[in-house]
């Protein structure tokens, strides 16, 4: 399947009704977020939802926060952006890590880490009555969209709210990423965020 087709679907959908739906976007860091919220913006009503039990480093978790709601109150927006804190919790990942510390990086440690973010985003979804929610995780070159996408339509069912297709990296969606970053000069980490991915760099 083509999600960035599928999310036009979605979104011309929503235009023929003349309803602007709302949104969850789980996001990792303010990098991967800008373009996610650039786009969407302009179709959704968006609250982020910031819940990552995978950065094991107080300090690190805290700068990042940080530079996620300085971005949403710098990046102009047709609507405005909304913002939650999950718990910070990461002795829930590393208890879901443990026996794939070794995995190598891609695999299954990090589909796991996937649907334990997208997971805790999907329930506060339905448990607000969001219309929609996501992530912002396709838009890496390193996560699996394919294996995002599966996972968001398991907690689609689960959670019975509807869950927004979509490979972000597409139409040049991770090179504006870049592009947004060095215009409000935002801080980009050089691992994902968890102990492991820490060691290989």
């Amino acid at each position: 399947m083509n999600y960035q087709v599928k999310l036009e679907e979605i979104i011309k959908e929503n235009q023929t009704k003349n309803y602007i739906p709302t949104l969850l976007l789980h996001s990792c860091c303010a990098p991967c977020s800008s373009y996610c919220l650039e786009y969407l913006s302009n179709y959704f009503k968006i609250t982020i939802f910031y819940y990552n039990p995978n950065i094991t480093d107080e300090e690190e978790y805290l700068k990042r926060v940080k530079e996620q709601q300085r971005l949403i109150k710098e990046l102009p927006c047709k609507y405005p952006i909304d913002f939650i804190e999950g718990d910070y919790e990461p002795d829930v990942f590393l208890n879901m890590a443990k026996g794939l510390e070794t995995v190598p990086e891609r695999g299954i440690r990090c589909f796991k880490c996937y649907e334990l973010r997208m997971d805790k985003t999907a329930k506060l979804a339905e448990k607000l009555k969001y219309d929609y929610f996501t992530t912002t995780l396709s838009l890496s070159p390193y996560k699996n969209a394919n294996k995002i996408n599966e996972i968001g339509t398991k907690l689609e069912n689960k959670y019975q709210t509807k869950f927004l297709y979509s490979d972000f990296k597409k139409k040049n969606g991770y090179k504006r990423s870049i592009e947004l970053s060095n215009i409000y000069n935002l801080y980009r980490q050089n691992y994902c965020g968890c102990i492991y991915s820490k060691r290989k760099i």
